[in-house]
């Protein structure tokens, strides 16, 4: 019965290595993951644009976002051609992170 107990471990690890962790570990991961990066392309981006021209509400609306883990559905619409300017950069920061041009919350109704 002992040589039972390590075969199902083994077999447990061999699945694990070819399938991977279970679908909603890696989905949590990679959320974060692309949070943290959105955090740090924001920082960036504003090292660069620099705030003129960038009202404190869309960026209050931006932390918020980061705050909640980058999960709830904002919708942030840039008023200012700065705003659209840093929108724009963030956008393209985080495609060449390897997220979707839908991961970050502008948009306008």
């Amino acid at each position: 019965m002992t040589s039972r107990a390590p075969s199902s471990l083994l077999a447990l690890l061999i699945f694990l290595g070819l399938y991977g962790v279970p679908a909603q570990s890696q989905d949590q991961s990679w959320r974060e993951t692309k949070c943290t990066l959105y955090q740090h392309a924001v920082i960036d981006a504003l090292g660069m644009l620099g705030q003129d021209g960038i009202r404190k509400e869309f960026l209050a609306e931006n932390d918020a976002f980061i705050a909640s883990g980058c999960i709830d559905n904002y919708r942030i619409c840039p008023q200012t051609d700065r705003e659209t300017e840093l929108a724009n950069l963030l956008t393209i920061m985080t495609m060449n992170e390897g997220m979707a041009s839908t991961f970050v919350p502008f948009g306008c109704p």
